[in-house]
């Protein structure tokens, strides 16, 4: 039988995948199988492809035997496929969740890159797999309110400077600020914190880490020069102290009260990981936990509107009764 050549990897060794996929296909076609060969043939050694083997018949169940005979593996049965992947109802659901998922990034940059993605793995599902997935498509929806319209080019160069540790430098106009500013910092994280993407950087002319919104950051470039990241670095403590994004350095102790109306719908979330939530007879609450800064949890606590009370701190009290009675001149004067 002549012998089948497989085509040069072009000097990088095939990924295991493919491998298998091929060697699946010698064996369905009876062809040797000779580990000492393919592995020059795959350029790896000849103990990968019998690891490539042994994965095949102990993990995927594949009927494979050694013919000593003939110096070659073989097939001890029909085999109609290669098992590529092994899905129960759980984990196609979970994949039907996941492409509803990407419904809320639709129409923004990353769309594309997306669904391209998960087309990929998808596609990886070469078996036909017998579940009616009846009315799934009408029965789970998502819906996303004020989407972040953040760059993808954008997104990525700040991906590859966190990861090869560079230095950037980008135009950045903060929200009190009248004029863009030129940061240089170090990048270290990027979050996606309420449908907002948020760069996560230490700023050495300031000495702190600091968190940019990525729609407000213009003209970013790589500096050419590269630091090291702290080993104690951690998004989720930086962005512990916060209610939102940011995090802030103060320690406040603050105490809302919701009327029974409220209370329902605050009793249905996690809010912070520092909450605590105390009953009050008649069906009102008390939510208490600590913060780093107030401005995004007085955000929140306006949007009750008279079905909240805050109990402290005083700061908290006296800001908010500040902002209240510009709002009720603002209303007044219309």
């Amino acid at each position: 039988m002549k012998k089948k050549v497989l085509p040069s990897s072009g000097g990088h060794s095939r990924p295991p995948l493919e491998r298998m996929h091929r060697l699946h296909d010698l064996l369905s076609s009876e062809q040797p199988v000779n580990c000492q060969q393919l592995g020059k043939d795959f350029e790896v050694s000849y103990k990968t492809i019998q690891r490539d083997l042994d994965f095949m018949r102990d993990r995927l169940s594949l009927p494979i035997e050694y013919d000593a005979a003939r110096y070659t593996f073989r097939y001890t049965e029909k085999v109609k496929a290669f098992p590529l992947l092994q899905v129960s109802e759980g984990e196609i659901l979970a994949l039907f969740v996941a492409q509803k998922v990407l419904a809320q990034y639709r129409g923004t940059p990353f769309e594309k890159t997306l669904g391209s993605a998960f087309q990929k793995l998808t596609g990886a599902l070469k078996e036909t797999v017998s579940f009616d997935l009846g009315e799934w498509g009408s029965d789970y929806s998502f819906r996303v309110t004020g989407a972040s319209a953040a760059d993808l080019e954008v997104f990525r160069l700040l991906a590859r400077a966190i990861v090869q540790r560079q230095e950037i430098s980008f135009s950045y106009q903060p929200l009190r600020a009248s004029a863009p500013e030129t940061r240089h910092v170090h990048p270290y994280h990027l979050a996606n914190i309420d449908n907002a993407w948020y760069l996560l950087a230490h700023d050495p002319q300031r000495g702190q880490i600091r968190t940019f919104a990525l729609p407000r950051i213009r003209n970013p470039k790589a500096t050419g020069k590269t630091f090291d990241r702290p080993r104690g670095f951690s998004a989720e403590k930086e962005l512990k102290g916060g209610f939102g994004v940011f995090a802030g350095t103060g320690k406040y102790p603050i105490r809302i009260r919701f009327d029974s109306f409220a209370a329902r719908l605050v009793r249905e979330r996690d809010w912070h990981p520092t909450q605590k939530i105390r009953e009050i007879k008649g069906g009102e609450i008390e939510l208490e936990m600590t913060l780093g800064a107030l401005e995004e949890i007085e955000r929140w606590i306006l949007s009750w509107g008279d079905h909240a009370k805050v109990l402290g701190p005083k700061i908290l009290i006296d800001s908010l009764s500040k902002k209240i009675r510009s709002m009720a001149t603002l209303y007044r004067r219309s």
